[in-house]
């Protein structure tokens, strides 16, 4: 089958909804046509010259990069410029580039939670709450016997989800009138005399990011000619995607036991340390890349906070809380996203080829 720059961007965009992303983000399709057709898909965290060489080796022609490739307007198209010369080296190749960034730090199966559970932690929630998420409630009228395929086919889209719950709904019995009209071609009832039908009124929940997915679904299986749907916004902060992941080990580890385990793990050469307390280690934070600045504004019930970027200072102030820091490596956090791509885009696209690449400075990872 036939698989296009298109179906990868649509794979990817109902994973990590652009709409996840900091409104400073670059993320998106940066090189490319989305109308061409994919050999191989390479997955990496940031476009280098090695990366593109790497995917013209393996006959890929799309990667898709965890780091934008293009953070600021490029003036001019002049390979002198290493960074212009990587993007006229995808162009000469025709490898198309997407780039996922904070909307899969945010997505749910995203860069915190592969990272969490590479670690191994348990009951991981959000560690920031993405406060910018709006929410809103679906409310759907079906005719009875097909309550099951339509809320099926709407928590597919990403309607239902309540923290650690999906396919939740709710619903209940009434009748329906409806008039139709001498074009329409109505699923009962006659045509020119008022009809009154018994209905189902299906409610579920959607956020933001899942709403256009949703609604598409519902028109889509929905048997009415005329399906009615309200979409009514809601006030309330349900627990969704966020940024960053807390969670707990099965048991506790001594802190150089698990700064080992961080290490093995992540399969890194090594981790830095900043600890001043004996404590066992128990309660875990993580969050992938660079999260050194966001010390401050950390749960005050976590033993250790796991991320890259963590500076002197970040680190100074991490201690004078009673907090214990490893740094992982902006990189050596963010690696187990990689995998997962490349898992959920083979389970998505059975017969593509899916290469990941790892960062040279880190070794070599063949797959």
């Amino acid at each position: 089958m036939k698989i296009t720059v298109k179906d990868i961007c649509a794979f990817m965009e109902a994973w990590a909804p652009q709409e996840l992303a900091c409104d400073w983000d670059k993320v998106g399709l940066h090189t490319g046509s989305l109308n061409h057709t994919v050999t191989a898909v390479l997955a990496c965290l940031t476009v280098t010259p090695e990366a593109v060489r790497a995917a013209h080796k393996a006959g890929a022609n799309m990667i898709i990069a965890h780091h934008p490739l293009i953070w600021t307007p490029l003036k001019r198209l002049c390979p002198d410029d290493p960074q212009t010369a990587i993007c006229l080296d995808l162009a000469a190749r025709k490898i198309a580039c997407l780039v996922a960034h904070t909307n899969l730090d945010m997505a749910p199966d995203g860069v915190n939670d592969a990272l969490a559970r590479r670690l191994q932690l348990e009951d991981c929630t959000p560690l920031f709450r993405n406060e910018g998420l709006k929410y809103y409630k679906l409310i759907s009228f079906v005719p009875p016997g097909h309550e099951d395929a339509i809320r099926e086919a709407l928590a597919v889209a990403g309607a239902g989800r309540i923290g650690h719950y999906t396919h939740c709904s709710y619903q209940s019995s009434g009748m329906g009138s409806f008039l139709p009209g001498k074009s329409a071609s109505p699923f009962s009832g006659r045509k020119g005399r008022l009809n009154t039908e018994p209905e189902t009124r299906l409610e579920m929940q959607a956020d933001s990011t899942c709403l256009k997915a949703v609604l598409a679904a519902l028109h889509a299986v929905h048997p009415y000619e005329e399906p009615v749907c309200d979409v009514v916004p809601l006030a309330n902060s349900l627990q969704g995607p966020g940024l960053g992941c807390r969670g707990r080990l099965n048991e506790s580890m001594s802190m150089k036991e698990f700064a080992r385990h961080v290490r093995k793990k992540l399969g890194i050469p090594y981790v830095q340390v900043y600890t001043a307390s004996g404590k066992p280690v128990r309660h875990v934070a993580v969050l992938g890349g660079s999260g050194g600045k966001s010390i401050t504004d950390l749960p005050g019930n976590v033993d250790v906070f796991v991320s890259g970027d963590i500076g002197y200072h970040d680190a100074q102030s991490a201690l004078l809380r009673g907090l214990s820091c490893i740094d992982a490596g902006h990189a050596g956090t963010e690696l187990p996203i990689l995998e997962v791509i490349r898992l959920r885009l083979r389970a998505c696209f059975r017969t593509l080829p899916v290469k990941v690449f790892r960062e040279r400075s880190l070794g070599q990872l063949s797959c």
